[in-house]
């Protein structure tokens, strides 16, 4: 026999071998992404009490799976031939090793869904090696069980892929059947978007996403085009529909405008007599949805409630971003995010003001006392900026305070309880001068664990039964989240404990409280893309003068230019000509209104949103907002374009901002 005929009589067999070898591992892999949906919709529906049914998710879920299945072969078939050429048991040790791999990370993708509702995007990509293990300890995963158990999982796929080549056997025809529907399948993911509802809600369309494919395409977005710059944007003064109308001053510094702010607190408040005292009180993953007047879910947080009744409270409030780690830039400053949040930018702080470094140069001392790793996000960093004369987080606790009960040999710090009775403690008995003092709580923080848990799970029976009138029928969709409720109604009690101590305090009758949640949590269903940024927003005083209930939408960014406008009109302090707030001042409409525009941030390089006035951009869609921060889709297409601009133009500033450091001009540079 000829070599050309040789070459020609082994080819078909060679082609077959290859053929076989792949189908036989990728059908197997097909199976278990398959049976691995099943299993995550069954625990979704089994962990979550949710406002739909497992019907409602299933064909789009499915549908989702395979169409990133299959573009995935198509990419592993390409790389698998081309190697199969050159050692076709290399090849096919590495397409065993490439598709165990992608199932490990699918199934670590689902759990971490399952656990928190939010698909794990490039937000990954935000956070340093000690914050992830920090993280993955406090959820009480990381231990010898569970690495023991991954590398029998890993061992037991490679086996599975290995020999899934003996299970399924066609012949040459039909695999060539196969391979065409491949091509198929992966010329359709690239060709056609596969566009979201916009009618469907935030979880409903996060069930479907296919998890290792939106890690995927965020990763990949993170890695091309993270770092890319465009500094188009254009100074535009405030708009006519919003309460302050900015005039922006510099073409190098974008964010920097006039100081004028009108001032919205006075009419509420007596008039002062001296400069008072400020409180902050940060409640970690404190939710509007289940906390005072129009809570959804119900309110559980009943002295909270009662405070409620003797202060001003604004319904409708939202926190900048949907995580811990735009608390304090958004609060104090109402500061861009930079890349990946404020916090972030600790290596090199542009250089900026806040409510807390304006005060200090009006001699008010700063105390700041958190119960966790100030550490943790460059909290740290960001407070010292300010240059507090006090700064207690957990390594200054006192010894004869206990730590919270811990998940796995780990807590995140001290309990809320904790924290307040420590914090008391380290106060001076007299001070000459006046406080700002910020309490930071994180009890109510996964993995929720409550101290006292017996006390608590009866407290939360009983609260649901005498506060909530519900029937014990009723009782299951909330005991199904007992340890986040738990957590919450402690936090409750913590706030009651402090305040109810805070009042035999001298300097108590000359004390402003601000209180607010820094997001909503994420593992109890979320209503709407808005809900994870509601948060309850009260001001409590024993020099408040009335008390009401705003429904003008407002925010964290308001905060600060309120208090200044105010603390300038009663007492005199001394503000700069300029800032760099992105805030307007709170509204205090009695009805519904919206008269801001900010962007928010979901998680750290997840800058999806934006908002102006009654008008909601999320990823791409539009919608309406109305009372209580609910949203309904809008086909609007001038309005969209307008929203997407103006959010693109907020971005172009961010990203010069971040590039050049350009945020405010030092003292020696606003003198010239």
């Amino acid at each position: 026999m000829s070599q050309k005929a040789s070459i020609r009589s082994t080819l078909p067999y060679r082609l077959r071998q290859i053929l076989k070898n792949f189908w036989g591992m990728a059908l197997v892999f097909i199976v278990l992404m398959t049976i691995l949906r099943a299993l995550e919709l069954y625990l979704v529906f089994q962990n979550h009490v949710l406002n739909l049914t497992p019907t409602d998710v299933i064909v789009g879920s499915f549908l989702s799976d395979i169409a990133w299945s299959l573009y995935l072969l198509g990419i592993f078939f390409t790389l698998y031939v081309l190697l199969s050429l050159l050692s076709g048991n290399l090849a096919k040790i590495l397409l065993q090793i490439a598709l165990t791999i992608v199932v490990i990370v699918q199934v670590a993708l689902i759990f971490y869904f399952i656990k928190t509702l939010l698909p794990l995007g490039k937000d990954l990509f935000a956070y340093n090696w000690n914050d992830l293990i920090l993280t993955v300890q406090a959820s009480g995963q990381l231990n010898f069980i569970s690495v023991f158990g991954g590398i029998v999982i890993f061992l037991a796929l490679i086996a599975l892929f290995h020999y899934g080549t003996r299970f399924f056997y066609f012949s040459l025809k039909t695999y060539a059947i196969f391979s065409a529907i491949l091509g198929i399948g992966v010329f359709s993911f690239i060709t056609f978007d596969l566009a979201k509802e916009a009618s469907s809600t935030e979880v409903e369309q996060n069930i479907k996403l296919n998890k290792s494919q939106f890690l995927a395409e965020q990763s990949f977005d993170y890695w091309m085009y993270g770092g890319e710059y465009y500094f188009d944007f254009y100074l535009r003064s405030g708009k006519d529909d919003l309460i302050v109308k900015k005039e922006f001053t510099s073409d190098s510094y974008p964010f920097l405008h006039k100081a004028e702010y009108p001032d919205v607190l006075s009419p509420y408040f007596d008039s002062l007599e001296k400069a008072p005292d400020l409180v902050f009180i940060f409640l970690e993953s404190f939710g509007k949805a289940y906390s005072g007047r129009d809570a959804y879910l119900g309110s559980f947080t009943p002295f909270l409630d009662s405070l409620e009744q003797h202060s001003l409270v604004w319904l409708n409030a939202l926190s900048s971003t949907g995580r811990t780690f735009g608390l304090q830039p958004g609060v104090f400053g109402g500061l861009p995010f930079g890349a990946k949040g404020f916090l972030e930018l600790y290596d090199e702080f542009p250089y900026h003001e806040t409510l807390l470094s304006v005060l200090r140069d009006n001699d008010y001392e700063i105390r700041y006392f958190i119960g966790a790793d100030k550490n943790f996000d460059h909290v740290g960093d960001f407070i010292d900026y300010q240059r507090p004369v006090q700064f207690v987080d957990e390594k200054l606790f006192d010894p004869k305070y206990s730590r919270a009960p811990s998940s796995g040999n780990f807590s995140w710090g001290y309990a809320d309880k904790e924290l307040f009775r420590n914090g008391l403690e380290k106060l001076p008995e007299t001070v000459t001068k006046p406080q700002v003092r910020i309490f930071q709580t994180q009890t109510s923080h996964d993995p929720y664990i409550v101290p006292e848990r017996p006390f608590y799970s009866e407290k939360l029976r009983t609260h649901l039964r005498d506060y909530l009138n519900l029937n014990p029928s009723e009782f299951n969709s909330y005991l199904a989240y007992e340890d986040i409720y738990m957590t919450v109604l402690y936090a409750d009690d913590a706030v009651k404990e402090f305040i109810n101590e805070y009042k035999k305090r001298p300097e108590f009758s000359n004390t402003i409280f601000i209180i607010t949640g820094d997001h909503r949590l994420p593992e109890i269903p979320m209503s709407s893309r808005l809900d994870r940024f509601h948060v309850p927003l009260i001001i409590y005083s024993p020099l408040l003068e009335k008390t009401d209930y705003f429904k003008g939408v407002t925010s964290h960014y308001e905060i600060t230019p309120s208090i200044l406008a105010f603390l300038e009109a009663q007492v005199g302090i001394e503000l700069p000509e300029q800032v760099t707030w992105q805030g307007q001042v709170l509204d205090t409409a009695r009805n519904f209104q919206s008269r801001i525009a900010m962007p928010l941030m979901r998680n750290k390089n997840q800058l999806m949103e934006y908002i102006h006035g009654e008008l909601f951009l999320s990823d791409g869609q539009l919608f309406k907002v109305s009372d209580q921060l609910n949203i309904d889709p809008i086909n609007s297409p001038d309005d969209l374009t307008q929203m997407i601009g103006e959010f693109e133009d907020f971005k172009n500033k961010n990203n010069y901002m971040i590039q050049t450091r350009k945020l405010l001009p030092p003292p020696n540079l606003a003198s010239n």
